[in-house]
């Protein structure tokens, strides 16, 4: 009898696992961190620019403020465009102009052109920033969205607190647009990590139709629900004092307490302490609540703000008085961020992408405006810093009092849902 040779059918491909939260979660912090890196790597090498680009004292703020105002307003375009055509495409794009414009910054001849590409650079990859809040937002709510943004700062803060030393070490290899180039050595990588495992979040019922009135009403929905608007405003004030920190770091450090040499060190311990905050606010913040921790956050980050202003008007402030006050509050800030960010986020689901970009926008260009004022005012001193981190945390204590109706401490969202 013939044997029927029949060949055996080929055996399917093994299916590709799926994006896990964790995986998600380090995804969408590095996502920031991207954008993170493409400020503080450059700030060791200001001295170093300013040289080469002929750019005069404070001047050379600008390569790290117009970043920040320009990624602000342009925060406005990706949600709205990732509610109606999904998340995935706009941070994809978003990722390519990141590489592209990071490769002409390096190339830049001069420091107007700089501004410029660093201007554009800004704006077309606010996606970076803006989108994960809503990727996420698209999976959980509440405080379960707290503790995970809680775990993305603290991944996303590790570079921060290495970008300098990494910054520094380029610059030791070769120049400061060596750094624009692993820049977009490190886009390349992200961008290759998105396209290979990120599905897309959003569903085909929350696509929303662009209409620019649509937009407009979402957006201003989400920047003037009463209960939410004075989360966003006010953490955009604390954050504003932050980015004036940022933007005079290095001027601070190395010239008004002589330790330029171990700048990196002093930067790295200062965004280091908002990691470890973030950390420790992901393992409390779903049983104590979003409220209760960034509110009792809040009024610490005042009172050694008021201990910062003292310090800075004495004549005795060394660096050993400011480092560890700054890095207490800046590990504040950790706990008031991210809850702040995911109590505002709350009651969007339907249309997490406009909102994410509403946020994004207030957050970053009044934070980017107020940043550059506080950095410009340098004086030589850490008086202008001490003030504005001061003055921010009492004014966002009184629009959180606005938004919770003179309330404090109030129960979680799970709370209120229950």
């Amino acid at each position: 009898m013939a044997t029927s040779l029949v060949p055996a059918p080929a055996s399917a491909p093994p299916a590709r696992k799926a994006l896990g939260e964790r995986e998600l979660m380090w995804m969408m912090a590095m996502l920031m961190a991207l954008n993170a890196f493409g400020i503080d790597a450059i700030l060791p090498a200001l001295d170093a620019l300013a040289a080469d680009l002929a750019v005069a004292g404070n001047d050379r703020q600008f390569v790290i403020g117009v970043y920040l105002l320009t990624g602000g307003i342009g925060s406005l375009v990706p949600g709205a465009l990732a509610d109606r055509f999904g998340r995935r495409p706009i941070l994809l794009g978003a990722v390519a102009v990141y590489i592209v414009l990071s490769v002409l910054s390096a190339l830049a001849p001069s420091y107007d052109a700089l501004i410029a590409v660093r201007a554009a650079q800004g704006f077309f990859a606010a996606g970076i920033v803006a989108l994960p809040p809503a990727i996420i937002r698209d999976r959980v709510g509440g405080d379960k969205m707290a503790r995970m943004m809680s775990l993305i700062f603290v991944i996303f803060l590790m570079v921060p607190a290495v970008a300098p030393s990494i910054g520094e070490g380029i610059l030791q290899l070769g120049s400061w647009r060596a750094i624009f180039g692993v820049m977009a050595v490190l886009g390349v990588v992200m961008g290759s990590w998105v396209w290979l495992r990120l599905p897309e979040s959003l569903t085909e019922a929350n696509r929303q139709p662009i209409v620019p009135r649509t937009i407009a009403a979402n957006m201003g929905r989400a920047l003037t629900l009463p209960s939410v608007a004075g989360y966003v405003i006010g953490s955009a004030l604390v954050f504003g004092a932050l980015f004036g920190f940022i933007n005079s770091s290095q001027q601070l450090i190395a010239e008004t307490f002589g330790a330029g040499d171990i700048f990196p060190l002093v930067f790295g311990i200062c965004a280091g302490s908002m990691a470890l905050a973030s950390w420790s606010n992901a393992r409390i913040v779903e049983r104590f609540g979003a409220r209760r921790v960034s509110h009792a956050a809040l009024f610490a980050f005042i009172a050694v703000s008021a201990a910062q202003v003292m310090f800075a008007f004495s004549p005795e402030e060394r660096l050993w008085h400011f480092v560890p006050l700054m890095a207490i509050n800046m590990a504040l800030l950790g706990f008031i961020g991210s809850n702040f960010g995911a109590i505002a986020m709350n009651p969007f689901f339907a249309i997490a992408g406009a909102a994410s970009s509403a946020h994004g926008f207030a957050r970053m260009t009044t934070g980017a405006l107020l940043g550059s004022v506080i950095g410009y005012a340098y004086d030589g001193t850490a008086r202008p810093l001490a003030l504005a981190l001061l003055a921010s945390g009492l004014a966002c204590l009184v629009l959180v009092l606005w938004s919770e109706q003179g309330k404090l401490f109030g129960p979680s969202d799970a709370e209120m849902e229950g």
